[in-house]
């Protein structure tokens, strides 16, 4: 999804501009998502924001990173600007993050936890594929020592 996409939920959105309180929100919406806090462990965030009437979520940073979750040893690219559709414990059609298996980048467009297993958290992509980890692996505590 582009930024002309995010721009048409703007017009209805709860927006957030300023380091720490976009980091906060950023958190705020994981944990009210039902999704473990270091699942996005993004870096200068400038800008958050919130579509309720639609679901939609933005959030932009300053520059793309890259993340190596340790506990299940993966590397997570975020680009500038992450977006998704959510609800509780999912982001679908989420946009700007790729995950590294083996030599290649693949995108991830749906995460989800599901209801009757809340230990595992499954990464979906646009092909159907999907993989399943310990939703431990993805903890606040995780992302300090894993920025690269």
């Amino acid at each position: 999804m582009s930024s002309q996409a995010t721009a048409s939920h703007r017009e209805a959105a709860e927006i957030y501009t300023g380091e720490a309180i976009c980091k906060q929100k950023s958190l705020d919406l994981l944990s009210k998502l039902n999704l473990p806090k270091g699942l996005l462990p993004l870096n200068d965030i400038l800008e958050v924001g919130q579509n309720h009437q639609t679901g939609f979520v933005w959030l932009k940073q300053k520059n793309p990173i890259q993340h190596k979750f340790k506990q299940i040893s993966r590397t997570v690219w975020y680009d500038k600007e992450v977006t998704a559709f959510v609800e509780d414990r999912k982001m679908k059609k989420l946009t700007g993050v790729k995950s590294k298996e083996l030599l290649i980048w693949i995108t991830i467009n749906e995460i989800y936890i599901q209801e009757n297993n809340q230990e595992k958290i499954t990464f979906g992509t646009p092909t159907g594929i999907s993989k399943t980890f310990p939703v431990s692996a993805f903890q606040e505590d995780e992302q300090e020592g894993g920025k690269n």
